[in-house]
């Protein structure tokens, strides 16, 4: 069986009609992180083109703050940070269609056609990403700007309204 063009389009703008929701990374984006040492992670956001930037760098803080407690730990800290926007385009397919009509009189044939012409224009997308690399630590370090990794998850919880897990 085979999918038309405009049949798995119209399924994609369905399934991403709506901001990414707080999730592990899927079909229309997500959380992820990676562990680079003992207690250092990067965590990454990725947004679809209904996200905002704010939401996708309030929920890769949100992903920081849960894996501090998740591991033990009470305070990060971010020490590399980068939000972008992956940028593309897709064009609606171009259909045209055309309707007629013929008379004949004697020796005379008359008729009219009409073509009506689609699709075809250029949507320009723009999906938010967030990453942070962070440090965990077991209490407040001294003499450095620090995230409190609980207060953090129940603020955005509460902005979001996402339950405490």
């Amino acid at each position: 069986m085979k999918i038309k063009p405009a049949v798995l389009l119209c399924t994609l703008i369905f399934l991403s009609g709506c901001a990414t929701s707080y999730q592990r990374v899927a079909f229309t984006g997500g959380y992820s992180e990676t562990r680079l040492g003992e207690n250092v992670f990067r965590v990454v956001f990725k947004g679809n083109a209904y996200t905002s930037r704010e939401r996708a760098s309030d929920f890769t803080l949100l992903r920081s703050a849960e894996l501090t407690l998740e591991h033990g730990y009470t305070h990060f800290v971010i020490i590399d940070a980068e939000n972008y926007s992956k940028t593309s385009t897709y064009t609606t397919p171009r259909t045209s269609s055309t309707t007629a009509s013929a008379y004949g009189s004697g020796n005379y044939a008359y008729g009219s056609a009409t073509t009506t012409t689609t699709g075809g224009e250029t949507h320009n997308l723009s999906k938010p990403r967030s990453t942070n690399t962070i440090v965990l630590f077991k209490e407040k370090p001294i003499g450095t700007f620090s995230y409190d990794a609980g207060f953090i998850r129940d603020e955005l919880n509460t902005k979001y309204g996402l339950g405490n897990e």
